[in-house]
C-alpha cells in the first residue's frame, strides 16, 4: 500500500525537524518496502507571508487528500502581534477543526539517560511513563470571544462550552487508551469552581462505570495535578482532561522527560474502517524555538516520535513504529544528542547528525 502524507514544515525550527523526521520515514519505507508520498503546504506565519492567511485552502485540500499528515511548528517574533487579525496559531486551530481531530495524545516517558537533563531529582522519575490526552477542539479556545468597552472601560469574555457528546468521544478514546496500558485514568477538572468541570466529571464517571468498569478511575483538580505531576509522576497512567488544562499541563509534564524536543504528540480524528486507524496529525509539542533556527541545534527527536505514532495510529503499522522508538533509544544510548540534552561531557550532535543516527538504527 502506498500512503500519502502531508508535510507542512511550518515556520522556525520546523523545517529542520520535520527534515529528520521524513529521514527517517524513508528509511522505514526502504527496510519493510512501503512507499511514503510526501507532499509539503504552507502553514503558519510563511502561509501568511504568501497568502495572506495562516491556513490556505490548499494546505486543507491536501490534508484531506492524506492518511497522515506531518506538522514542524507555527509562528515567530514576525507575527507576534497578538492583536493581528491573522496569526500563525489561527492555522493549527483551524486545521485541527476541519479535520475533526478532537483528540491529542502527548505520551512522556524518561530515558534513563536523561535523568540528568531533567530539573527534577532522579528519584522521583523512576517509572515515569503516562499519556495525556487532552480535548482539541472545543472549549475556551474554541468558544464566543468578545471584546468591547463600555462607560466603566474595556472588558473581554471568552466562552468556555463542552457538549456531552464531545465529552463522551475523548473520554472513550482515553480510556481506551488505558486498558491497553496500566489501566488508570485520571481525570483532571476543577469541578469546584467551573460548571464545564462538572459536567465533564458527571459524565466521565458514569461512562467510565458503564463502559469501562475494569480501570481504576479517579478525579484530580487541575491545581493538584500541577503540584503532583512533579511530586509523584510515576503514579500516573493515563490523563484525560478538557482543553486549556491540557495545554498546560502537557507544557509541565514536558520538564519530566528533561527537553521539549523529546515529547511527541498525535491529535486524532474519528476511527475509521480501513487499516488506517485514524485520520491524523503529528507533531513536536515544541514551538517554533526561532533563537536557534537554523543553527543545526534543535533537537528532532520529538519530530521522530512523533512520525513513530503517524506509523501506529493513522497508518497502521505497529511493527515499523516500534523500530523507530527503538532506533532513537539506541540513538540516545549512543550518546548522539543535540545539547539541550547532552550531558556536560559530552559533544552535542547537530540535528542532521541526530536523524541520521536514528535513520541509520532503524
Amino acid at each position: 500500500m502506498d500512503y500519502r502524507v502531508a508535510v507542512l514544515p511550518g515556520d522556525g525550527i520546523g523545517p529542520e525537524v520535520v527534515q529528520e523526521g521524513l529521514k527517517v520515514l524513508r528509511a522505514v519505507g526502504e527496510r519493510f518496502g512501503h512507499t511514503f508520498a510526501t507532499t509539503e503546504g504552507l502553514i503558519g506565519g510563511i502561509a501568511i507571508d504568501a497568502t495572506g492567511t495562516a491556513l490556505p485552502d490548499a494546505t486543507l485540500a491536501l490534508c484531506h487528500d492524506s492518511h497522515a499528515v506531518l506538522l514542524g511548528a507555527v509562528g515567530g517574533p514576525k507575527w507576534d502581534d497578538p492583536n493581528a487579525k491573522v496569526r500563525p496559531e489561527q492555522g493549527l486551530l483551524g486545521i485541527r477543526k476541519a479535520l475533526g481531530l478532537f483528540a491529542n495524545l502527548r505520551p512522556v516517558t524518561v530515558h534513563p539517560l536523561l535523568l540528568p537533563s531533567s530539573p527534577l531529582k532522579a528519584e522521583r522519575l523512576e517509572g515515569v511513563d503516562l499519556v495525556v490526552v487532552r480535548e482539541l477542539t472545543g472549549g475556551i479556545y474554541f468558544g464566543e470571544k468578545r471584546r468591547e468597552h463600555d462607560q466603566h472601560g474595556e472588558w473581554a469574555s471568552d466562552l468556555c462550552l463542552y457538549t456531552q457528546a464531545e465529552v463522551e468521544r475523548i473520554v472513550r478514546v482515553a480510556a481506551k487508551l488505558a486498558q491497553g496500558r496500566r489501566g488508570k485514568l485520571t481525570l483532571v477538572d476543577k469541578a469546584n469552581v467551573l460548571e464545564t468541570s462538572r459536567l465533564w466529571r458527571s459524565i466521565t464517571t458514569r461512562l467510565v462505570q458503564e463502559e469501562f468498569p475494569d480501570l481504576r478511575f479517579d478525579v484530580m483538580l487541575v491545581d493538584a495535578c500541577a503540584m503532583h505531576l512533579i511530586r509523584r509522576p510515576a503514579d500516573f497512567d493515563v490523563i484525560v482532561t478538557e482543553n486549556m488544562f491540557g495545554d498546560i499541563l502537557t507544557d509541565e509534564a514536558s520538564m519530566l522527560a528533561g527537553s521539549m524536543g523529546m515529547l511527541p504528540s498525535a491529535s486524532l480524528g474519528a476511527e475509521m474502517s480501513s487499516k488506517a486507524a485514524r485520520i491524523g496529525l503529528y507533531e513536536p509539542i515544541h514551538g517554533s524555538a526561532p533563537d536557534i533556527a537554523g543553527q543545526g541545534k534543535a533537537n528532532p527527536l520529538a519530530t521522530i516520535l512523533s512520525v513513530a505514532m503517524m506509523l501506529r495510529h493513522s497508518l497502521g503499522l505497529e511493527q515499523e513504529s516500534r523500530s523507530v522508538e527503538t532506533a532513537v533509544q539506541a540513538t540516545l544510548e549512543g550518546g548522539i544528542v543535540t545539547g539541550d540534552i547532552a550531558r556536560p561531557d559530552q559533544v552535542a550532535a547537530t540535528t542532521a547528525q541526530v536523524g541520521d543516527a536514528v535513520a541509520a538504527r532503524v
